[in-house]
């Protein structure tokens, strides 16, 4: 029996120097990547294997890159969300986050509401954006829940309250934009991940390579520590 890609996450790197290379703004990078995020949402919403689509869309790190970008990115995201209602509706995508909402702006912050309100409905995708997002933060946070609950921390527990758990275990964790590196994406539900790193940059990746790299997940032996 082959693999199922039942949930993929991507890493999308390489907006900023897809745009240097073109002699471009680094911004123009990441308009480039949020159409790619739509036409790959709704290629996945069409596959007949694929529930869960995570994107790491702005890690705990980012805050440190400069304040224009940042601001920039803020402003890409509410717009994004503005916009795409009407695709999450059109193709039944279900829309999620995961991390730390809080240092967003109050209208950010109401937008990711409204739009995961508007498609709460949705059954075909389920698209997790993962904002303001750190690994280890979301463990840490997930521990000290236990404790102030009064509950022992074992791997079960943690398992059971971890903010990604409820999206299932990532089966394709993949990299786009030539690094080979976690970057603290997913660290817990990625344990038995398969890991792709291809040296696409991300406003340059297609369904049609995503489908190549699932055709090579279903290759793979995935033993979970067995034989």
């Amino acid at each position: 029996m082959s693999n199922i890609a039942r949930h993929i996450a991507i890493i999308m790197d390489g907006n900023g120097r897809w745009a240097t290379e073109r002699g471009l703004k680094r911004v123009k990078g990441h308009e480039k990547g949020a159409e790619v995020v739509r036409t790959l949402t709704t290629y996945a919403s069409r596959h007949p294997e694929i529930e869960v689509l995570t994107l790491y869309a702005f890690s705990t790190e980012n805050w440190k890159r400069p304040k224009m970008e940042v601001d920039f990115l803020m402003r890409l995201l509410k717009n994004y969300l503005e916009k795409e209602t009407s695709t999450y509706l059109k193709n039944d995508v279900r829309f999620e986050t995961i991390g730390d909402l809080s240092r967003f702006s109050k209208g950010l912050r109401e937008q990711i509401a409204k739009t995961k309100e508007a498609t709460r409905h949705c059954r075909k995708l389920t698209q997790v954006l993962a904002l303001n997002y750190g690994a280890q933060d979301e463990i840490a946070r997930a521990a000290q829940a236990l404790c102030a609950g009064g509950r022992e921390i074992t791997v079960e527990s943690l398992e059971q309250t971890v903010e990604s758990a409820k999206f299932g275990p990532v089966d394709m964790l993949i990299r786009t934009g030539g690094e080979q590196r976690l970057s603290n994406f997913l660290l817990w539900q990625s344990a038995y991940a398969e890991l792709f790193f291809t040296p696409t940059l991300w406003p340059d990746f297609t369904p049609e390579e995503l489908e190549t790299l699932i055709d090579e997940f279903k290759r793979r032996q995935r033993r979970f520590g067995g034989i």
